[in-house]
């Protein structure tokens, strides 16, 4: 007899569930968004068999530790903003999921998706092609990057503020905002970045982590 397969618990009803109630994004939409989002777990799981995208144990909980902690950004991205450029996506977080909420909006926002390394570059270009995503992954250091004057920069894990905020000020236009996920060192961070930069800071409480936040930055200007 053959024994049933379970499905991966990174895909669970119940976390599927949680995200789509949670996810801030527009109830007219949340289900086009909910679908690509299970497409683009299942092909992590798929890819992450081969490649290391994401620690395996993590995937037990993708709704809500790689999703939902990736949707959280939505609300603080400005409604006019067009051009998105996400710093490190690797696995795409959260700039695949930024380019999902677009697509659901049928909105003109574009995302930039920039990864250096070769491997998880064409894991995001194998998501955004067979999800029709409005994206373009760039598999460049993001030095090498020509500017793309975003709207909007986002980034989750990828590097302090002192390191980060050079490389955005490189690609972010004037009045731009920086929408970062980070966690308890954001303190630290911010009071080594403004010996060399200036800027307004904004913090939100992250939905998934207790002791994370969301650091919205406006007006960078060198010092």
């Amino acid at each position: 007899m053959l024994k049933s397969v379970m499905p991966p618990k990174a895909l669970n009803a119940t976390g599927r569930r949680e995200f789509a109630a949670k996810a801030p994004i527009p109830a007219n939409q949340i289900n086009a968004a909910t679908e690509d989002a299970a497409r683009w777990g299942d092909l992590l799981v798929k890819w992450n068999a081969k490649i290391n995208l994401v620690a395996p144990r993590t995937l037990d909980d993708f709704w809500v530790r790689h999703a939902l902690d990736s949707a959280q950004i939505l609300p603080h991205i400005p409604e006019d903003a067009e051009v998105i450029a996400d710093f490190g996506s690797g696995a795409g977080f959260p700039g695949l999921m930024t380019a999902i909420a677009a697509k659901a909006a049928g909105s003109g926002r574009h995302v930039h998706l920039m990864e250096s390394v070769g491997k998880k570059a064409s894991f995001l270009r194998t998501v955004a092609r067979e999800l029709e995503l409005p994206a373009t992954v760039h598999n460049l250091r993001i030095e090498a990057v020509d500017p793309i004057a975003a709207d909007v920069i986002t980034a989750r894990a990828f590097a302090p503020l002192p390191r980060l905020l050079p490389m955005a000020d490189r690609h972010l236009k004037q009045g731009g905002t920086l929408v970062l996920p980070k966690g308890a060192s954001l303190d630290s961070e911010v009071h080594d970045a403004t010996l060399d930069w200036a800027f307004a800071l904004r913090r939100a409480p992250s939905v998934t982590d207790d002791s994370g936040q969301i650091a919205i930055l406006t007006g960078l200007q060198p010092r």
